[in-house]
C-alpha cells in the first residue's frame, strides 16, 4: 500500500478545508505533494493494515500541513485584515481533526465512499469539478459562484448540471 494511490482523496480533502478565504494564498496540490513526501519518508512509522488506516493517517498528516500553513498566514503581518477569517478557517481545520465517534465499520464505508468520489472528481474537467465543489461541499450560492469564476449563472448551472452528470456516470462505473 502506497501513500501515492490515495493522492486524489487527498486532494478532495485539501480542496474541502481550503475555503475560499485561503484561495490564492494555498495551494491544495502543493499540501498534498508536501504531505506525501512526508508519508514516504515516515511511512515506517505507520502501524495500519488497511487502506482505512492509511486514509486516515494520511488526512491527519494533510490536516496538520494545512493547520501549519494557515498558521503561517495568520503570523504573516501583511495578512492582518485577513486575521478573522483565517482563523475561521484554522477552527474548521481543528474540527477535521476531532476524533470520530463512527463505528469502525462505518468509518470504513464513509471512507471508501469518500475515496471513490475524489477519485470521480477528479476525473471530472476543472470548471465542472469546481463548480460542483463550491456548489455542493462548500455550499455556495450560484451567483457567488459565478462572480468568483468570472461566468454568468446560466453558464455555472451548465457546467453544475454536466458535472453532476459525469459525476454519476464514473460513480456507476465503478459500481
Amino acid at each position: 500500500m502506497a501513500p501515492e494511490q490515495f493522492r486524489d482523496y487527498l486532494c478532495a480533502l485539501a480542496r474541502l478545508q481550503i475555503g475560499p478565504e485561503l484561495r490564492g494564498h494555498l495551494e491544495a496540490s502543493d499540501i498534498v505533494q508536501i504531505t506525501l513526501l512526508e508519508a514516504h519518508q515516515r511511512l515506517h512509522q505507520f502501524r495500519g493494515t488497511t487502506d482505512g488506516e492509511m486514509r486516515r493517517w494520511l488526512g491527519r498528516a494533510l490536516a496538520n500541513n494545512l493547520a501549519d500553513e494557515v498558521r503561517k498566514l495568520l503570523a504573516d503581518k501583511r495578512h492582518i485584515d485577513r486575521r478573522q477569517s483565517l482563523q475561521e478557517s484554522s477552527s474548521r481545520l481543528e474540527a477535521f481533526l476531532a476524533v470520530d465517534d463512527s463505528s469502525p465499520s462505518q468509518k470504513a464505508d464513509r471512507n471508501e465512499q469518500l475515496t471513490r468520489l475524489a477519485a470521480a472528481l477528479a476525473k471530472l474537467p476543472e470548471p465542472q469539478r469546481e463548480v460542483v465543489v463550491q456548489r455542493h461541499l462548500e455550499g455556495r450560492s450560484l451567483a457567488d459562484i459565478a462572480e468568483q469564476i468570472g461566468r454568468s449563472e446560466a453558464s455555472v448551472v451548465g457546467l453544475l448540471q454536466r458535472g453532476l452528470k459525469g459525476l454519476r456516470g464514473l460513480l456507476q462505473e465503478e459500481v
